[in-house]
């Protein structure tokens, strides 16, 4: 087995300073074209061919995927992350602030997805580098568009590109350690309320309200944790004009998400019933769209890609645990492709929330997991690496 070695100081310095980089270019979803530029230039650099796919025009964003390859010989594993995030309100700004970065703004950090992104730029540096003798596992390094909306770009991602046996995406908000062995289907749901307009204050017996029925819907619909594998959610609701006009339309959205696919549909029955009862009861019409924004899994503890990461976290100190998550991640997409991916905690802190936060020791334990993973699955006879 060759080993890649440790980290060094100027390997952790070079690793903040690409992160602190990244997050300073500000790329929520379908406008990753900044950070997919500075991605091309810098592996670039390092002597890697980037090939950037035509998920941008299928996805409606103005980057596609990006897909560079470096060193190993006739085996491969996929490294993933994805280059978007949640809607920026504040500019970026990173801060040191005790041993881990924040926005100095009150706004996203971008540590979701950006703390992976880093790591793999850095393990590709290092890959390229003199540095040691280069693994027995080549690496494909894989970063997305459009995943913060429904992992649009990992769908629209052409797996059998691909020449590894399996991957890693580094994308669940959670401490090191984690391995995610089921993820949930997320069915989406869009209705449209009709009801009709009167003026409020001269005639409103002659309307029908639209948000008076959508509230009754609104508070029969299941919501929140239902189960240890099952949520629920109404997330929006819009309707109206003013205040003086009984509402004619009203829409919102909501979702259902879990492990077990019949308990999905029995509470997607539930919500669908609801919102059907709410406007038979009050004179509307409803226009319902449900839509798979993703499919679930549920991943074997013994599947090589599991045992791979078990030994590689165990190697860099952190004891392996595995979870069942009630989030989706690019792996979603890649296992509904028929590519076995399995999805690791990176350590951010608070994704998505304006306190969102890495502590420097995360962010370096990712790219030491990164590299750990190459270990492991280079590993001689005595190891995983000859079952691959």
């Amino acid at each position: 087995m060759s080993s890649v070695g440790a980290l060094g100081d100027d390997e952790r310095r070079r690793l903040n300073a690409t992160f602190e980089s990244l997050c300073r270019i500000p790329s929520p979803t379908r406008d990753e074209r900044g950070v997919a530029d500075w991605l091309t230039r810098e592996l670039g650099e390092m002597g890697l061919e980037v090939e950037e796919d035509d998920a941008g025009e299928i996805v409606g964003a103005n980057a596609g995927n990006l897909l560079a390859r470096t060193g190993g010989g006739g085996r491969s594993m996929l490294l993933c992350a994805h280059m978007d995030t949640v809607p920026l309100t504040a500019a970026v700004e990173p801060v040191l602030v005790d041993d881990g970065w924040e926005n100095a703004n009150d706004g996203i950090l971008g540590a979701d997805n950006k703390a992976a992104v880093a790591a793999l730029v850095e393990l590709a540096r290092r890959l390229t580098s003199a540095r040691g003798p280069a693994p027995e596992v080549g690496v494909e390094l894989l970063f997305t568009v459009a995943e913060e909306t429904g992992l649009h770009g990992a769908k629209a991602f052409d797996v059998s590109r691909l020449r590894s046996e399996f991957g890693y995406v580094f994308d669940h908000a959670s401490p090191l350690g984690e391995i995610v062995v089921a993820a949930p289907t997320h069915m989406g749901i869009y209705a449209e309320i009709r009801g009709r307009a009167a003026h409020a204050g001269q005639q409103p017996e002659l309307g029908v309200s639209a948000i008076a029925a959508a509230a009754r819907a609104v508070t029969a619909m299941p919501q929140g944790r239902l189960d240890s594998e099952t949520t629920a959610n109404v997330g929006t609701i819009s309707g109206g004009t003013a205040s003086n006009v009984v509402p004619e339309r009203c829409t919102l959205a909501a979702e259902v998400r879990g492990i077990d696919q019949e308990r999905v549909d029995a509470v997607l029955t539930q919500a669908i019933d609801a919102l059907q009862d709410a406007v038979d009861r009050s004179d509307c019409d409803l226009d319902l769209s449900v839509s798979r924004v993703f499919a679930g899994y549920r991943v074997r503890p013994s599947e090589l890609s599991v045992a791979v990461a078990e030994r590689a976290l165990s190697s860099i100190g952190y004891a392996p645990r595995l979870i069942v998550s009630g989030v989706g991640a690019d792996a979603n997409a890649f296992r509904a492709a028929g590519f076995p991916c399995t999805n690791l905690a990176n350590g951010t802190e608070r994704a998505h929330q304006p306190d969102e936060r890495v502590s420097c020791t995360a962010l370096e334990a990712g790219l030491e997991l990164a590299v750990a993973l190459l270990e492991a699955a280079s590993a001689g006879p005595e190891g995983i690496g000859d079952d691959v």
